[in-house]
This record gives structure tokens, C-alpha cells and sequence, in this order.
């Protein structure tokens, strides 16, 4: 096929070649699977070196967006991504963009919970057995004495993620791998030393109950009822770090 050539004055040249070839395959006039034009007929079409053609295609493998295959047959194709080969770059990008923006913890809170319950009514129609047994699992490990701050943070974080696999939904276990393993991870970090571990697995095990008992009514008030508990938490926490802070 034949993509536009590149202004000459464009400073980053490869950077604007990944993205004319981006918006090909996002547009659908590169196809899943389609072969693209080899270095050299890119580097004519485009008006540049073959180096600056091959910084691009660098540029989409490493977006998954395409393939390279090696021999007479290989080339540089249009990768099929799938939802969970781009949860990684999902809670990356989650991550920086909170941090970076530096998102107040309410902000936070209420995104990922209003995300959250909407997958819970779902999570208790449809969750299979593997599903509850993890929720199962990671309220067992929450229990455990002596068990790490950063364990229970990290078993905090599966727990919710078997809720929302649940939902046997891909979009949005992918919208939310960013709500639960971006932002939950961010919240912990501010309640996990006021919070009530005893409160939480009690909470826990209301949804996991709700969850099997099918009652997604119930297992939205249990999400409720930490959202409200989680909430009231990392604002005591965070009044405690204002007045610690010296004037």
C-alpha cells in the first residue's frame, strides 16, 4: 500500500513515520496480519534513510502493533493485539498519568470504585470457579499473621482483579487494569497503615459471599461499603500527614 511521504522539516522524523503507520492500521488500512513495505520501499515512499525507517518500525514492535519474521518470507507485519498483552502498557500509562498529574486520593477513590461496582452485578452472574477460588484464596492470605504490608497490598490488588476478571468482560478488565493495578497500589499507599485489616477481610468476604450467592445487589453494597470505609480512611490519613508536617 501506499503511505503519505513526510514533510521535510519534521524534526522527528521516525517518530511521525511510526505514526503515519499507526494511524493506517488503527484506521483499518493496514490489516491484522498484512505484510508492510519492506525498509527500502519505506525509506522511498517516505523520503529517508533506511536507520530512521527502522527506528520506526522499533517504535511500533514496541507498541505490539506489529511483528518482524525472519527469511524469504518474513518481513514486518501488522500484529492482532490482544486485550492482555496491552494490560501491561494499560497500568503504565495509568500509573505515570497519576503520579505525574498528581491526582488527589478522593479523585482517585472515586474513579476506581465507580469502576469497579460496575463490573460486580456481572462478576455475580457470570464469575466461574477459578475466579471465586482466587478471591477465596487472597482472603485466606489477608488473615495470615504476620504478613507483610506490601503482601497484603499486593493480595489486595488480586483479590479485585479476580472481581473484575469476573465480569468475563475483556474490555473492561483491560479499561480497569489501570483502576485496580494503578490506582489501587497508589491508594494502599496512603491508608495501609491506618486501615483495619480485620474490616477489610470482612468486607472481602462479603463481596466473594455476595459474588457466589449470585447477588449482585449485595455484592454492590459490599463494594459500597469499602468505598466509604477507604475513603474515610485516606482522609484521616492524609489530615495526620498535614499535621505532622512541619510549618
Amino acid at each position: 500500500m501506499k503511505l503519505s511521504k513526510m514533510p521535510k522539516e519534521t524534526r522527528d522524523l521516525s517518530a511521525q513515520i511510526a505514526q503515519a503507520i499507526r494511524d493506517a492500521i488503527v484506521s483499518g488500512e493496514l490489516i491484522v496480519d498484512e505484510r508492510l513495505p519492506s525498509e527500502a520501499e519505506l525509506s522511498t515512499q517516505f523520503d529517508v534513510s533506511r536507520p530512521t525507517v527502522r527506528e520506526a518500525l522499533k517504535r511500533l514492535a514496541a507498541q505490539n502493533l506489529i511483528r518482524t519474521q525472519r527469511g524469504a518470507t518474513g518481513g514486518a507485519f501488522v500484529n492482532r493485539l490482544r486485550y492482555e498483552e496491552a494490560y501491561g502498557q494499560q497500568i503504565t500509562t495509568s500509573t505515570l498519568l497519576i503520579s505525574m498529574n498528581e491526582v488527589d486520593f478522593e479523585t482517585a477513590c472515586e474513579a476506581r470504585f465507580a469502576m469497579e461496582r460496575a463490573c460486580a452485578a456481572l462478576s455475580a452472574a457470570r464469575r466461574n470457579g477459578d475466579h471465586l477460588a482466587t478471591m477465596r484464596a487472597e482472603i485466606h492470605r489477608q488473615g495470615q499473621p504476620g504478613l507483610s504490608d506490601e503482601a497484603f497490598c499486593a493480595s489486595d490488588v488480586a483479590f479485585h482483579r479476580a472481581l473484575v476478571d469476573g465480569a468475563d468482560n475483556p474490555i473492561l478488565s483491560y479499561q480497569l487494569a489501570g483502576a485496580v493495578e494503578a490506582i489501587e497500589p497508589l491508594m494502599n499507599m496512603i491508608t495501609f497503615s491506618a486501615r483495619d485489616r480485620a474490616r477489610i477481610v470482612e468486607l472481602h468476604t462479603c463481596i466473594a459471599d455476595a459474588i457466589e450467592q449470585g447477588d449482585g445487589a449485595a455484592a454492590d453494597q459490599a463494594l459500597s461499603e469499602l468505598t466509604i470505609y477507604t475513603s474515610e480512611l485516606g482522609r484521616t490519613a492524609l489530615a495526620q500527614r498535614k499535621n505532622r508536617a512541619p510549618s
